[in-house]
Protein backbone atom coordinates (compact mmCIF):
# COMPACT_ATOMS: atom_id res chain seq x y z
CA UNK A 1 0.00 0.00 0.00
CA UNK A 2 2.70 2.32 0.76
CA UNK A 3 4.36 1.41 -2.68
CA UNK A 4 1.81 2.52 -4.35
CA UNK A 5 0.78 5.63 -2.23
CA UNK A 6 4.44 6.54 -3.25
CA UNK A 7 3.88 5.81 -7.03
CA UNK A 8 0.73 7.90 -7.33
CA UNK A 9 2.61 10.99 -5.47
CA UNK A 10 5.00 10.91 -7.73
CA UNK A 11 2.54 10.89 -11.05
CA UNK A 12 0.76 13.94 -9.79
CA UNK A 13 3.98 15.63 -8.97
CA UNK A 14 4.81 15.02 -12.99
CA UNK A 15 1.22 15.78 -13.99
CA UNK A 16 1.37 18.87 -12.45
CA UNK A 17 5.00 19.96 -13.78
CA UNK A 18 3.13 19.10 -17.36
CA UNK A 19 0.15 20.92 -16.39
CA UNK A 20 1.96 23.95 -14.98
CA UNK A 21 4.86 24.60 -17.52
CA UNK A 22 2.24 23.20 -20.30
CA UNK A 23 -1.54 24.60 -20.01
CA UNK A 24 -1.55 26.41 -17.00
CA UNK A 25 -5.23 25.09 -16.42
CA UNK A 26 -5.90 26.99 -13.33
CA UNK A 27 -6.59 25.33 -9.64
CA UNK A 28 -6.65 22.10 -10.04
CA UNK A 29 -3.06 21.76 -10.99
CA UNK A 30 -1.81 23.45 -7.76
CA UNK A 31 -4.52 20.77 -5.92
CA UNK A 32 -2.97 18.06 -7.52
CA UNK A 33 0.45 19.31 -6.59
CA UNK A 34 -1.29 19.55 -2.42
CA UNK A 35 -2.31 15.83 -2.72
CA UNK A 36 0.84 14.94 -3.70
CA UNK A 37 2.80 16.72 -1.04
CA UNK A 38 0.40 15.24 1.85
CA UNK A 39 1.04 11.70 0.28
CA UNK A 40 5.18 11.90 -0.27
CA UNK A 41 4.87 13.87 3.48
CA UNK A 42 2.36 10.23 4.65
CA UNK A 43 5.09 8.38 2.76
CA UNK A 44 8.26 9.45 4.62
CA UNK A 45 6.45 9.92 8.18
CA UNK A 46 5.10 6.40 7.94
CA UNK A 47 8.56 5.26 6.56
CA UNK A 48 10.31 6.70 9.55
CA UNK A 49 7.94 5.63 12.07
Amino acid sequence: MGNLLYVIAVILVIAWAIGFLGYHAGGIIHILLVIAVIAILLRVIRGAA
